[in-house]
């Protein structure tokens, strides 16, 4: 019997070693060249007007935050709404500028509940993170609206969401800033690398200087640019090395011309589960927001003694995970801790089933059969 995992990675490995070849033969591996041609290709698949390669979606977080801060005026201790189910690195990044995570709650989505962030806009608020759990974006709309009628800027985490399309258009078209990733495990996947989407050529012009240490000129673009003085440059703020680099965008060029086709496998394979736990009262399927056509970056589920059903999972050779712990349960965010209830409960249930491109039906019945099995034993 073969373990199923979580997450396994598919790479179509001769084309991607071709493109990796391309940069160690041009003898160009870092920022430039294939970086240019990922930002393009990224533009033209999500329709997105501006994009900027960077070595992570943490990096991009953080670049969002710091420009909007700069640019605004925000003040150390300014508060961002954000959501507690996330991983940990939504919320480092808001502390990285000083300012203050505000905490609301998420709805049966897993995504923040706009009443919850109505409910925590204070005078001193500057900005909501939306997460898009899993790929769904759940009550994104309302967020949305909540935030352009409150005077807030909106950051969407989209680093489950590459392929995510709502009423038919991409996501992130409409946000402040959008950040997506392309992490190993990702529906994008090359080793570690994200995209920072803005909406204006202002704010990307100044990401690429601030991903850059502050320099206004790129090593590429001084060296491909010609004349007398291309190789002058200024430093125009304290910027951070957050770029991303050629190996990482020649995985990524390939990878972007099958994230459609992938994504519709994951659609079935959710379906799958679907159709196979839909009688299961004791096992909670996460819906999905209408009018959309999710990622499926996750497939998770709510169950009670979570915890023993893993452990069971595990004895049959099946490895499911969690995402995410409540933040508020670390150290670092204890303060609010009991402030979202319904993130906490969903801390304590939730369990995200294997689903990645080589999962079989077979492998998902078993996944089911082991899940039911393991379910009912606890509530019989």
């Amino acid at each position: 019997m073969q373990p199923i995992q979580l997450f396994v990675p598919t790479f179509r490995i001769d084309e991607t070693l071709d493109a990796i070849r391309e940069c160690l033969e041009k003898g160009w591996t870092g920022l430039g060249f294939k970086t240019v041609q990922f930002e393009q290709a990224w533009k033209d698949y999500t329709g997105l007007p501006y994009a900027h390669f960077l070595n992570s979606a943490t990096s991009g977080i953080h670049l969002a935050l710091a420009q909007l801060k700069a640019e605004h005026g925000w003040q150390d201790g300014d508060e961002i709404i954000t959501t507690p189910l996330t991983f940990v690195s939504t919320n480092h990044a808001i502390l990285y500028e000083n300012l203050t995570p505000a905490f609301a709650d998420v709805d049966e989505t897993l995504c923040l509940s706009p009443e919850s962030v109505e409910k925590h806009i204070t005078p001193r608020t500057r900005a909501v993170i939306f997460v898009g759990m899993g790929g769904n974006p759940g009550q994104y709309d309302a967020v949305r609206d909540l935030c352009r009628a409150r005077g807030l800027k909106l950051i969407l985490d989209a680093a489950h969401m590459t392929g995510t399309r709502l009423h038919g258009r991409h996501i992130g078209h409409d946000a402040d800033a959008a950040v997506f990733s392309f992490q190993a495990v990702k529906n994008l996947p090359t080793a570690d690398s994200g995209m920072i989407c803005w909406p204006t050529p202002e704010l990307d012009a100044a990401a690429r200087k601030w991903s850059w240490m502050g320099i206004n000129k790129d090593t590429y673009a001084r060296t491909s640019g010609g004349g007398s003085y291309s190789w002058y440059y200024d430093v125009e703020t304290v910027g951070y090395k957050y770029h991303g680099n050629s190996i990482m965008a020649a995985i990524g060029l390939v990878a972007i011309k099958y994230v459609d086709e992938d994504n519709r496998y994951r659609r079935q394979i959710a379906a799958w589960y679907d159709e196979l736990l839909a009688e299961e009262s004791h096992i909670r399927r996460i819906p999905m927001a209408p009018d959309c056509e999710p990622s499926r970056h996750l497939y998770q589920v709510l169950i009670d003694d979570r915890d023993e059903v893993v452990s069971a999972l595990n004895r049959a050779q099946i490895y499911p995970g969690v995402h995410y712990r409540d933040n508020t349960l670390y150290n670092m965010y204890r303060a609010s801790h009991g402030t979202c209830p319904n993130a906490a409960y969903a801390s304590d249930h939730l369990l995200s089933l294997p689903i990645h491109l080589r999962l079989t039906r077979e492998d998902v019945e078993r996944v089911a059969q082991e899940l039911k099995a393991a379910v009912r034993e606890r509530v019989y």
